[in-house]
């Protein structure tokens, strides 16, 4: 040892020990509190938004069974009346009665077409095969792409 140098007399350095993980620091089980809350929240939401929207499942579904049974019989009188009365069973889950109850007609095909894209629109010949059995001129796959595009996208009034 030499008595000139005193960093020699020193010990040599250590290192401090590691800085655990656990446990966590307030701010952190605030975050997962929240987070736990927001995901909490979403579920509830996600679930009433489905057993909201569970009306246009079925009624899906029962389009979806009147377009094979038309594929069969190839009754397009019989498939207007049944889509028709299909799509009013819905207009009537989802809107006011007093709104859709009585309308009929051309404002019918007005009240369903508002909601429509233009290109998947309810024609004219949709009334006449619904109300005097006239289905000569009636596109039933336009039809069908209509009635489903309603059902899936009409605004519900809150």
């Amino acid at each position: 040892m030499n008595p000139q140098d005193p960093l020699a007399a020193l010990h040599p350095l250590r290192e401090p020990a590691a800085i655990g993980w656990w446990p966590p620091a307030p701010g952190w089980w605030l975050l997962a509190l929240l987070c736990a809350g927001a995901l909490l929240a979403l579920a509830v939401f996600l679930l009433r938004r489905h057993r909201r929207n569970a009306y246009r499942r079925r009624a899906l579904a029962q389009l979806q069974a009147l377009q094979a049974r038309f594929a069969r019989d190839g009754d397009g009188a019989r498939y207007a009346r049944e889509t028709n009365a299909l799509l009013k069973s819905v207009a009537l889950r989802a809107y006011p009665r007093r709104e859709v109850a009585a309308i009929h007609g051309e404002r019918w095909t007005d009240f369903l077409n508002r909601h429509c894209s233009p290109g998947l629109r309810f024609e004219a010949d949709f009334t006449q095969a619904v109300y005097r059995g006239e289905c000569a001129h009636l596109d039933a796959t336009q039809l069908h792409r209509a009635a489903r595009h309603w059902i899936q996208h009409h605004r519900v009034s809150t």
